[in-house]
């Protein structure tokens, strides 16, 4: 017994200890937050919007349960409440979430990255790649829209799609120089964009819900590229 606990035999060879191999355990990132739903006004806010609030959440204390999952803030002094929307990748790792605000806010939006080196776009863990993809402004108008994502970031974010057929839609704003240049770029590229029809004065997709448009028909039915996209284009933009 003493030499096959020495690793020996009777014939003479070493019997190798076994090498066992554990990996270590990953564990998903949750949201220790209520629904938005669970409050009242955040679920009042977002049923005004025609938004589901069991889609989103709500912290009391923006600052302060940011600071708890990603040291954000040097002070957490005057703190306040904002929705949370969550972002995920493709596997439904929590990668980040944007703090909306509920009321009249100089910063409506406050994005926060927890994996540095993901990309910033809402809807990657319920996007189809192999149909076609439109991009939007914001995560509220991509709940409207059938199989699409919204930057939270810059466009170079996008990269993360390649391969994809995209569709760009950026709001109607066509005196508002920062989407006029967006769109521009858009069309230089060979990219499908939006040009937003006359009949339309509603500034986002979720206004264009609330007055009572069926946005995917005008999605489909106002969707250019190439010449056309600059004809039409140059005849919306007002700068």
């Amino acid at each position: 017994m003493e030499k096959f606990k020495e690793g020996h035999t009777g014939r003479n060879f070493v019997v190798e200890e076994p090498v066992f191999e554990f990996k270590k355990p990953v564990f998903k990132r949750g949201l220790d937050l209520p629904k938005a739903s669970a409050n009242s006004v955040a679920k009042e806010y977002l049923e005004k919007r025609k938004l589901n609030p069991e889609k989103f959440y709500f912290a009391n204390k923006f600052k302060e349960w940011t600071n708890t999952q990603k040291v954000t803030f040097d002070t957490i002094g005057r703190d306040e409440s904002r929705i949370i929307i969550p972002m995920y990748d493709r596997d439904n790792n929590l990668i980040g979430f944007q703090g909306r605000a509920l009321g009249p806010n100089s910063v409506k939006y406050i994005t926060v990255m927890l994996d540095e080196e993901a990309p910033k776009i809402y809807g990657l863990n319920t996007v189809n790649e192999e149909l076609l993809i439109y991009v939007v402004e914001g995560p509220f108008d991509s709940t409207f829209i059938n199989n699409s994502v919204a930057l939270c970031g810059s466009d170079g974010d996008l990269g993360y799609l390649k391969g994809s057929d995209i569709v760009f839609v950026y709001d109607n704003e066509p005196r508002n120089r920062e989407i006029v240049n967006r769109i521009s770029k858009c069309i230089s590229r060979g990219e499908s964009v939006v040009i937003w029809p006359n009949g339309i004065v509603e500034k986002d997709i979720n206004d264009m819900v609330l007055a009572g448009h069926n946005v995917m028909d005008v999605l489909k039915s106002n969707t250019y590229s190439g010449l056309e996209a600059k004809i039409k284009f140059n005849n919306w933009k007002k700068i």
